[in-house]
């Protein structure tokens, strides 16, 4: 199994990027998908989840309304789309994917994980 996360890259706050993570070697369209991220010196934390057929989506309070998760399955791809960055959106997001009927929010729950995307806003 792989997923591999790209889009990331530095941006002024304000701006947008759209992430986006490729599966492969899995059942794409069976798996509820999840982005996380984490700051230096801090704790991986939820951003956003969807579940298997995109018909459900969750955030974190502090990027709801600026971030949108959405999923193709014809793609195997998870994306996030983000706006209205700032610096404290600044971190290392990685997708992950679980096989909950309802994705989780806890890191530990999910079984694969991408390699990470940087994420640099400056103010």
């Amino acid at each position: 199994v792989q997923l591999q996360a790209s889009g990331g890259g530095l941006v002024q706050t304000g701006g947008s990027l759209r992430l986006s993570c490729a599966a492969s070697g899995l059942t794409f369209s069976s798996y509820a998908m999840g982005w996380f991220r984490q700051a230096p010196g801090k704790e991986r934390e939820f951003v956003a989840a969807i579940t298997w057929s995109g018909a459900g989506t969750y955030y974190v309070d502090s990027v709801k309304g600026r971030f949108t998760i959405s999923r193709d399955n014809a793609k195997n791809t998870v994306y996030l789309q983000m706006t209205g960055l700032k610096p404290e959106d600044t971190a290392v997001y990685y997708c992950a994917a679980a096989t909950n009927l309802l994705p989780p929010k806890t890191a530990s729950r999910y079984t694969y994980w991408g390699q990470g995307t940087l994420v640099t806003v400056s103010s």
